[in-house]
């Protein structure tokens, strides 16, 4: 690497690390997101020459696909250990593996989302990217963004209006967060 790769290498680092550690904590926890970030920044090391100017939905997608590697990989973990557990001669066990029960109905609401919408919205409301950038980073259009995100908050309006969320005045927090705007 030349020094001056180097440098922006680094300066690239200091200034986005932390928002694609935020991302990949609303993704994958505080436990694993700094294995992304790690991954992250050592694919942009490796392609520097390939970060554009504006290097942030550059660097949510390279984040992203570390991510969906990650989960593919936890996966397969979980179908060995299955398999492992179901060939094993003595008696079978309780699964060591619980689902974590959400405690917000907004993030309990997020995961009946079709994963396409879910992300969509994430990208807007919590990662503050504009519909052209976040199209970027989900490798579609803007156009097919935004229908992404126009769906995902009609269902997140009738998901968080049903009863077993508690009622609808949640749907209208949602909009003044900034979900329900267009």
């Amino acid at each position: 690497m030349k020094p001056f790769e180097r440098v922006r290498w680094e300066d690239l680092y200091r200034s986005h690390a932390g928002q694609v550690y935020a991302f990949a904590c609303r993704r994958v926890g505080r436990e694993d997101a700094p294995d992304v970030v790690a991954e992250t920044f050592l694919v942009a090391w490796r392609r520097i020459d390939q970060v554009p100017t504006e290097p942030l939905p550059w660097l949510y997608a390279v984040a992203r696909n570390v991510v969906a590697n990650l989960r593919r990989g936890t996966q397969r973990r979980g179908a060995l250990w299955d398999r492992l557990r179901h060939s094993a001669a003595s008696e079978p066990t309780a699964d060591p593996i619980r689902e974590v029960d959400a405690t917000s109905s907004v993030l309990s609401a997020m995961q009946l989302l079709p994963a396409a919408e879910r992300e969509a919205l994430m990208l807007v409301a919590w990662e503050d990217l504009d519909v052209r950038s976040a199209a970027s980073v989900m490798g579609c259009s803007p156009g097919t963004f935004a229908v992404r995100i126009h769906r995902g908050r009609r269902h997140m309006k009738t998901i968080l209006a049903a009863d077993e969320f508690g009622g609808g005045s949640r749907g209208n927090a949602f909009d003044r967060a900034g979900g329900g705007q267009s």
